[in-house]
C-alpha cells in the first residue's frame, strides 16, 4: 500500500495538469490570442463558412483558379475495402507516394501534362499544375500557375485579362518570414476575390 497509494496520487495528478489544465490554458491562450487561427483559419461569405485558409478546394470551373492536382482518397462506396480518388478530400490528408518508377503515376502526369496542352494554356507547364502536393490539401499556387490560367478565366467571365492578372498580382504572398518557402497565390482567396470583378 506505501508504493501504490503515491502511484495513484501521480497518476491523478498528472491526469489532472497533462488532461485538463494544460490543454484548457493552451486552448484559452489561442482563442484569447489568436482566434482565428485556433478555429482553423475559416473563410466566411455572409456569415457562411466557405473554407479554410489551409485547405485547399478543388474548383473545376473555367470562371476559377484551378489548384494543383490532388492524391487524397476515399472508401470505394462498391466495396469499402479498395479506394477512390476524391480530390481534397480533407478527411483522408496524404500524398500519393508513388514513386519515379510508378506506371501510375507516368500515366497521371502524362494524362494531365495532354489535358494542359488540349486546353491551349500556355508553355512550358509550371510544375505545381501537373504534380501534387505531400498533404493533398495544399490551398496554395505558384504565380506561374496562377498566371498562366488568367487567359482562360478572363474569356470564362468576359473580363480583360488585365483585371484578372490584377487580382492575382495583388494576392501573391512572399517568403514566409523573407526566407522561408516559396512565392505563392491561395486559391480561395484568389477566386473569392475574381468573383467580385465579373460574373
Amino acid at each position: 500500500m506505501s508504493h501504490l497509494r503515491p502511484a495513484l496520487v501521480l497518476v491523478v495528478l498528472f491526469t489532472i495538469v497533462t488532461g485538463l489544465a494544460y490543454p484548457l490554458a493552451v486552448t484559452g491562450i489561442g482563442q484569447s490570442l489568436f482566434p482565428a487561427e485556433a478555429n482553423g483559419s475559416l473563410v466566411t461569405v455572409n456569415g457562411r463558412v466557405v473554407g479554410s485558409d489551409l485547405i485547399g478546394q478543388n474548383f473545376t470551373s473555367d470562371r476559377y483558379l484551378w489548384p494543383r492536382p490532388s492524391a487524397t482518397t476515399a472508401p470505394d462506396p462498391q466495396d469499402p475495402s479498395k479506394a477512390i480518388d476524391a480530390p481534397y478530400n480533407a478527411a483522408a490528408s496524404g500524398g500519393s507516394n508513388l514513386g519515379p518508377t510508378s506506371q501510375k503515376l507516368a500515366e497521371r502526369l502524362t494524362a494531365s501534362a495532354e489535358g494542359w496542352r488540349a486546353a491551349k494554356m500556355p508553355q512550358p507547364i509550371p510544375g505545381d499544375a501537373i504534380t501534387t502536393s505531400g498533404s493533398g490539401l495544399d490551398p496554395d499556387v505558384s504565380p506561374a500557375y496562377a498566371l498562366a490560367q488568367v487567359p482562360r478565366i478572363a474569356a470564362a467571365r468576359d473580363v480583360p485579362e488585365a483585371a484578372v492578372r490584377h487580382v492575382i498580382d495583388r494576392l501573391v504572398e512572399g517568403r514566409t518570414f523573407g526566407f522561408l518557402g516559396e512565392p505563392r497565390v491561395n486559391v480561395l482567396k484568389a477566386n473569392q476575390a475574381l468573383d467580385e470583378i465579373g460574373p
